[in-house]
């Protein structure tokens, strides 16, 4: 076996049993532990176009939901343009088959222009995967088998947002947890995976509608924290019993400012982003907190410049990664904040997908469906580019040496020449 060959085994195995779940999985908005990661992987670094793609799936109406695996299941969420359908579709991931497809009724309601009907990316824990769709009207989450089958199905009531839906649901430990932010309302809510039972909820200060999706926290010596991220500040939750365990209050200088990104752990600190579509921006870094209220000397740095908006973060070891909203890419110290490189990706126009990390490479897909590859170092350095041919809003996925690119209409798999179905 040749150095390449022991070195990729190594970093799959490591990712397997860090993550606790085969390798062949992305079991949520940006991977396990919404981490945005994944290991080592023969994928192409350059194509000139979807033409190129090792299989493409045209997708019934548009969406921005990211699709989700689970060993030889891909699942994702689709919408019909007027409205009135929403959809769960499960394909297999070696070839794009469509397996089945479901469809629930919906109705037009407003929402933003990079906005769908279907920008929820489900869940799955290998047994069931679990759907958030909005109706127009209300929330409705939905468990599938892996057949299809509805196992239940909760109406949460009635949501409201100036730009439309677009929480993603995780499941962690048998429990559904769904971070149900609105206009003027708030709150946690975990459910039993298995049959839908409500186990606890948690309401949350409200504001604006926030769209950030939680992680799991696990320091040594203490009980798993869901961690939480909105307009009202980063908390701490008890899994089992939704307890709060500390909190930070968010404090803005004008408008409070929206959580669309993902907040993620970088070097034993969380680091959340807000901002909003005027250009304003606050990102955070804050040292955990024991119990209770968590004081300002607890934040380790602020950025209130040219930090993501709408994409999530990257953490790489010592230092962070990120594509902002404009098509910035760079790289900042995750210990203190500071800028090591910042670099425009020419031509890519405006991003909203978030960027992932495969082994030591990071791809970035901007709005015009225009694909960057770069190293995740301390210098910037361009390994590639392709393109998918449609507008791109939804966060790619990778497992078992494949990287699914969701666009608007379509569903497309890249994968290296022996990743290739036969």
């Amino acid at each position: 076996m040749s150095y390449r060959c022991s070195r990729c085994l190594v970093l799959v195995l490591a990712f397997a049993c860090t993550s606790g779940l085969p390798a062949a999985t992305w079991p949520r908005f940006r991977g396990p532990n919404g981490e945005g990661t994944a290991p080592e992987a023969d994928l192409p670094l350059s194509w000139k176009g979807p033409e190129e793609a090792t299989w493409k799936v045209a997708l019934p109406g548009e969406g921005n939901s990211s699709p989700v695996i689970w060993e030889d299941r891909l699942f994702v969420q689709s919408a019909s343009a007027d409205g009135r359908q929403r959809f769960l579709i499960a394909l297999r991931p070696a070839t794009g088959q469509v397996l089945w497809t479901r469809s629930w009724s919906g109705k037009p309601a407003a929402k933003h222009r990079k906005n769908t009907f279907a920008s929820n990316t489900p869940a799955t824990d290998g047994q069931r995967v679990y759907a958030l769709f909005w109706t127009g009207e209300s929330y409705v989450l939905v468990a599938c088998d892996l057949e299809g089958k509805t196992v239940w199905e909760k109406d949460l009531g009635t949501y409201t947002s100036q730009h439309g839906a677009g929480h993603s649901p995780i499941v962690h430990e048998g429990k559904v947890i769904i971070a149900n932010d609105q206009d003027g309302t708030s709150v946690l809510l975990a459910f039993e995976a298995s049959s839908g039972q409500l186990l606890w909820q948690a309401p949350r200060k409200p504001f604006r509608a926030c769209y950030s999706t939680p992680f799991v926290l696990q320091r040594p010596g203490r009980s798993a924290e869901l961690i939480v991220a909105s307009t009202a500040g980063i908390t701490a939750y008890d899994l089992s019993s939704g307890r709060e365990l500390w909190h930070w209050e968010w404090r803005f200088e004008g408008m409070p400012l929206r959580t669309v990104a993902s907040p993620i752990l970088a070097q034993d600190l969380i680091l959340a982003t807000s901002g909003d579509g005027g250009g304003s921006r606050h990102a955070v870094a804050l040292r955990p907190g024991d119990k209770g209220a968590v004081p300002d000397s607890h934040v380790v740095w602020e950025n209130k410049r040219f930090l993501p908006y709408v994409p999530t973060l990257l953490a790489r070891g010592e230092y962070v990664f990120f594509v902002n909203d404009a098509g910035i890419a760079g790289c900042i110290r995750a210990a203190t904040g500071e800028r090591v490189w910042m670099e425009r990706l020419e031509g890519g126009g405006s991003f909203s997908a978030s960027p992932i990390l495969v082994g030591e490479r990071i791809y970035a897909v901007s709005e015009e469906g225009e694909v960057f590859v770069f190293a995740a170092r301390p210098t910037f350095r361009t390994l590639g580019r392709g393109r998918v041919g449609e507008q791109v809003f939804a966060t790619p996925a990778v497992a078992d040496g494949r990287l699914f690119i969701r666009g608007r209409q379509h569903l497309f798999c890249f994968a290296a020449p022996s990743n290739k179905p036969r």
